[in-house]
């Protein structure tokens, strides 16, 4: 069993990551999380962020294709994220993923790798894209998953309801 965040660009699901993986800071999760890169008010682009503190830009609007949208996206930092997922997550008790989305998946590196860590039966926590073909639809119809939808209203007690949900569901 793993458990999806799904949610509207905005509504808070990298946030809830965040304070899931700030609870069990000290079992070191596996995984990573985005953050936008600004200038002023501005947003340029993304970068990726393990819990153990590694980090590096994985989206600019000065980047050359492939593009999301106005974002250039560096596949090869995404490669090197996620080449080591299903080893890392091996050696922690929580996967925690921001997120599996258009960017993320134009890497077949990490799309390999996240499949190797849902079947690989460790608890993993994602947030998915509302949208989005592929395997973003795969992950939402897989048979262990449960999605959650992320909306104002229920943002704010999500940390605790998922912390709780990692603890009655930790694998191994």
């Amino acid at each position: 069993m793993f458990l999806l965040l799904t949610g509207r660009p905005g509504i808070g699901k990298t946030t809830i990551v965040r304070a899931v993986g700030e609870t069990f800071r000290s079992v070191r999760p596996a995984g990573f999380y985005t953050e936008e890169i600004r200038e002023g008010r501005v947003r340029r682009g993304f970068r990726l962020m393990t819990f153990d503190g590694e980090t590096a830009t994985m989206a600019d609007v000065d980047f050359p294709p492939p593009r999301v949208g106005k974002y250039g996206v560096a596949v090869a930092t995404i490669d090197r994220f996620a080449a080591n997922l299903p080893e890392v997550s091996e050696r922690s008790p929580i996967c925690l993923i921001d997120e599996i989305g258009k960017m993320e998946c134009l890497s077949t590196v990490f799309v390999r790798s996240m499949r190797r860590v849902i079947e690989g039966g460790r608890t993993v926590v994602a947030t998915v894209g509302e949208r989005g073909g592929g395997f973003i639809d795969e992950v939402k119809r897989h048979n262990d998953a449960e999605l959650w939808r992320v909306t104002e209203d229920t943002r704010d007690g999500l940390p605790d309801r998922v912390v709780r949900w990692i603890d009655e569901h930790a694998a191994g």
